[in-house]
């Protein structure tokens, strides 16, 4: 089966002068791409406005081959797991999944079993009634993945989510969310600052240097590059 473009971003432009950002790119269905860049390069730019949460000044965002530039967030069928886990503290675990599958929770009894086996998916099962406060940095991380496993969306979109954890915790967390888009077959964007996980999760790269893609190439070797002054920079070894 051909595989089709998941994703496009087809000349998109967004701000203006130095805080002015430019994109153009386009991912197969299923991919890991990680974001990478120095701080205030753009990386979120380019993250949330594949989200909705930013409106470009021209171009278009083609999702599943559907024009969803103007489109709200919650019309474009993505997941979104953010570096603070974007849970409700006032809410029990449970109802916090439930609401990203319904705001209004107007959830059947099947929609609700899908809740729980995501829970146990991540390895939260029992936890339905905890509160976010009681659990762990890692614990809520992974309701943030039981939440877009649940919702099952063909494009997951993760802003740093692993940062903050420790260095084990971290690749356990990456590895269950591989296994997760796996199993829902999601095509992936995740912005990270860490090249190690860059070289363990994705397939391609995108290297976003002064609100443009200085890079787009395969995962393999990339970061042996030493043709991308910006990237050297970045990595701390700049030219020679």
């Amino acid at each position: 089966m051909r595989q089709h473009r998941a994703i496009a971003f087809d000349g998109v432009a967004y701000g203006m002068g130095e805080l002015s950002a430019a994109f153009d790119f386009r991912r197969q269905s299923g991919t890991v791409t990680a974001i990478l860049g120095p701080s205030g390069a753009g990386k979120s730019t380019l993250l949330n406005l594949a989200a909705g949460f930013l409106t470009p000044a021209s171009g278009r965002i083609i999702l599943d081959g559907r024009d969803v530039t103007g489109l709200a967030p919650s019309e474009r069928g993505i997941s979104m797991v953010f570096q603070d886990n974007n849970l409700f503290a006032h809410l029990d675990i449970r109802t916090n999944i439930g609401l990203g599958l319904d705001p209004a929770l107007k959830l059947d009894r099947a929609a609700w079993t899908q809740v729980d086996k995501a829970l146990e998916r991540v390895g939260l099962a029992g936890f339905g009634k905890r509160m976010p406060a009681t659990l762990s940095g890692g614990e809520r991380q992974r309701v943030a993945l039981a939440r877009a496993f649940a919702r099952r969306r063909p494009l997951l979109l993760l802003d740093e989510p692993f940062d903050g954890l420790g260095p084990g915790l971290a690749a356990d967390m990456l590895g269950l969310m591989l296994e997760i888009r796996a199993e829902v077959g999601a095509t992936v964007l995740m912005v990270t600052h860490d090249p190690d996980e860059a070289r363990a999760a994705s397939d391609q790269i995108l290297f976003i240097a002064k609100g443009r893609i200085a890079a787009d190439a395969p995962a393999d070797g990339f970061f042996e590059r030493r043709d991308l002054p910006d990237l050297q920079a970045y990595l701390g070894s700049g030219p020679v």
